[in-house]
């Protein structure tokens, strides 16, 4: 799932080299937290969040399929 959302993520960013994805599992929910360059944070969020929407739906259709339980995170700016 990792490889997953970093491949996701990677196609829709100007600087791919700098996304990272932490997993994390906790009590049985997988944590995945992005994190990214400064100016993509922008175009990774989307217009009203559109793009991390769309980025969530995708993981939880595929851990729907993959039968786990699945948390899609953006560390934010005070974190990095």
């Amino acid at each position: 799932m990792k490889d997953f959302i970093t491949y996701i993520v990677r196609q829709i960013v100007s600087n791919p080299e700098a996304i990272e994805v932490e997993e994390i599992n906790e009590e049985g929910v997988f944590v995945y937290t992005i994190s990214a360059a400064k100016e993509d944070m922008g175009t990774l969020i989307g217009k009203e969040g559109r793009n991390i929407k769309s980025i969530r739906n995708m993981a939880k259709a595929k851990a729907i399929k993959d039968d786990i339980r699945i948390s899609v995170n953006i560390k934010e700016d005070d974190q990095i």
